[in-house]
C-alpha cells in the first residue's frame, strides 16, 4: 500500500514554512533550538496552521473538529457590514496575490499581484494594511475580516516580521511591506480588525478558492 502524502508545516526553522516531504522539513529543522513543526494531510490543513501560532497545534490531534451547538452560539453569525481580505500563494515563497471584498456580496473591492516569490503570511499582512488604508480614504466606519493571526499581530506592532529573504525577484514585495509599514506607522485608524471564524462560517468571502 502506498504511503499517504503528509505535509510539513515549521512555524520555527530555517527557513520557516510548508513542505512536501520529511526530508525538506528535517532540512529547515535542523540545528535549529526550540523548533517548531508539525505534519498534516492536506496542504489545506497545512496552510490554515502555518497562518496560526504552533502552540494552537502544540501536542493536539489535527484532525478537523466539529464544533458545538454552544460554540456556534457563543460565535455567533459573522458581520456583513465590513470587508474581508485574503492571500494565496502557490508555493512558500512562491506566486502571491491578495485581495478585499465586500462581506455581504462578495464584490470585489482590490486586488494586487501576483507576485514573485511572496509568501502567504506577507500577502496576508499586505492585504490587510491595504484594507485599513482602503477603509480610511473612502472615511468607512466598517470594520475589517483577516483569517490569519500571524497578519493581525504583525498590523497591530506595526511590523511585517517574515523570515523571507530579500532577492531580485521578489523586490516588488518587499517595496510593498516598506510602505505598508510606513503607513501603519504614520497613521491613525479607528477600523475595528476581527479574526474571521474559519470553523464556524467556513472560508472567508475573500479566500481564492485554492483548497
Amino acid at each position: 500500500m502506498a504511503k499517504k502524502k503528509k505535509y510539513y508545516v515549521v512555524w520555527h526553522g530555517n527557513p520557516p514554512g510548508i513542505f512536501d516531504s520529511w526530508k525538506e522539513c528535517q532540512r529547515s529543522i535542523k540545528g535549529v533550538s526550540g523548533a517548531q513543526y508539525k505534519s498534516f494531510l492536506t496542504f489545506a490543513e497545512a496552510k490554515k496552521a502555518y497562518n496560526r501560532e504552533y502552540a494552537d497545534y502544540k501536542g493536539k490531534n489535527t484532525k478537523k473538529k466539529v464544533l458545538s451547538k454552544e460554540q456556534l452560539q457563543k460565535i455567533g453569525e459573522p458581520n456583513l457590514y465590513t470587508i474581508s481580505v485574503d492571500a494565496a500563494s502557490s508555493g512558500n515563497p512562491g506566486i502571491m496575490e491578495y485581495r478585499g471584498v465586500d462581506t455581504q456580496t462578495k464584490k470585489q473591492l482590490f486586488h494586487q499581484g501576483p507576485f514573485l516569490q511572496g509568501t502567504n503570511n506577507v500577502g496576508e499582512f499586505l492585504a490587510l494594511v491595504h484594507g485599513l488604508a482602503y477603509l480610511k480614504k473612502i472615511n468607512s466606519d466598517r470594520a475589517i475580516y483577516s483569517d490569519s493571526k500571524i497578519a493581525i499581530s504583525w498590523v497591530k506592532r506595526k511590523k511585517c516580521n517574515t523570515k523571507l529573504k530579500q532577492t531580485s525577484k521578489n523586490k516588488k514585495v518587499f517595496e510593498l511591506v516598506t510602505r505598508a509599514e510606513y503607513w501603519l506607522k504614520n497613521n491613525s485608524y479607528k477600523t475595528v480588525i476581527i479574526k474571521w471564524e474559519t470553523k464556524a462560517w467556513g472560508e472567508i468571502p475573500a479566500d481564492f478558492g485554492r483548497k
